[in-house]
């Protein structure tokens, strides 16, 4: 898949203290993450349905899916 031209974001609760952050990117077929310190680095891609899961589940806290 080619990132190469993905707007990555933050959370809108980091801060440029240099802490672990993970950045964001949607696609047409994917939603994507990377480590904010390793851009070039690798990167994760899901489906919508499987980030929205998630997401949904972090909220509860119970970010272990089944």
């Amino acid at each position: 898949m080619d990132m190469s031209r993905a707007q990555w974001r933050k959370a809108s609760y980091s801060n440029s203290n240099g802490g672990a952050c993970v950045e964001v990117a949607t696609t047409a077929h994917a939603v994507a993450v990377r480590d904010s310190k390793d851009p070039d680095g690798p990167k994760l891609a899901f489906t919508a349905e499987a980030w929205d899961s998630f997401i949904e589940h972090v909220k509860r806290g119970q970010p272990g899916m089944a």
